[in-house]
């Protein structure tokens, strides 16, 4: 098999004329989408759906093709943006009069914690990454759970916190990686918080598996306001 010099990979098919066509087309397919973005109403990728997301994605291939491809005219992506476009007005449309349409293509809002301890089970644990949220929250300023009265993962993506007022913080688990770290029971004084769901236990004589999540790893509960 004949081995392609870096020269041929590069270059090999290129013309002047063919360059200039891809630069041009590349430009409208660019505007072609901003112009989508800007008429479905989004501001930013955090904003988007799931449902949007997968639009996205599939407008890719649309607008991605007809660049390069002198044999894709632009008319075809543009048929393309238009009944997309359409259709996506009319999920929205759906979504805004039935509320079974909206959970359908956004799903509900999750309550990641309430009052101080994660508010999951072994159902749902797996649907989000607990040190994503660690993240978030640390983002937020939250130095630990025991500030947090509830959070709720929006279905955009974004993060709702509601903070206990200064004088109602109580113990919680950390959330910083030095704090954040399994403790010797015998070797240290409590309060202690399940690692897991944030349950907080004053005092342990030896170490005991969590009475709400039977997980048997503890932290140094910590109540800094």
């Amino acid at each position: 098999m004949e081995v392609k010099s870096l020269y041929e990979i590069v270059f090999d098919g290129a013309s002047s004329e063919l360059l200039i066509e891809i630069i041009f087309r590349t430009f409208i397919m660019f505007l072609l989408i901003l112009l989508f973005l800007r008429i479905s109403g989004r501001r930013g990728v955090r904003q988007l759906t799931l449902f949007e997301v997968a639009i996205i994605l599939g407008l890719g291939s649309a607008a991605g093709d007809p660049m390069f491809q002198d044999d894709l005219p632009i008319l075809n992506a543009i048929l393309v943006f238009i009944i997309v476009l359409l259709l996506y007005k009319l999920v929205t449309w759906l979504t805004s009069k039935f509320s079974f349409v909206n959970k359908i293509m956004e799903g509900d809002p999750l309550v990641i914690v309430r009052n101080g301890e994660f508010a999951i089970n072994e159902e749902n644990a797996s649907s989000f990454s607990k040190m994503e949220f660690f993240s978030e929250l640390r983002n937020e300023s939250v130095e630990h759970l025991g500030q947090v009265r509830i959070a709720v993962l929006e279905t955009d993506g974004s993060l709702s916190v509601l903070r206990y007022k200064k004088e109602e913080v109580k113990y919680g688990l950390p959330l910083f990686p030095d704090d954040y770290k399994e403790v010797e029971i015998s070797n240290s004084r409590g309060p202690y918080a399940c690692m897991f769901c944030g349950n907080v236990i004053n005092h342990l004589e030896m170490k005991i598996q969590c009475p709400k999540c039977q997980k048997d790893k503890w932290a140094s509960a910590i109540i800094t306001p």
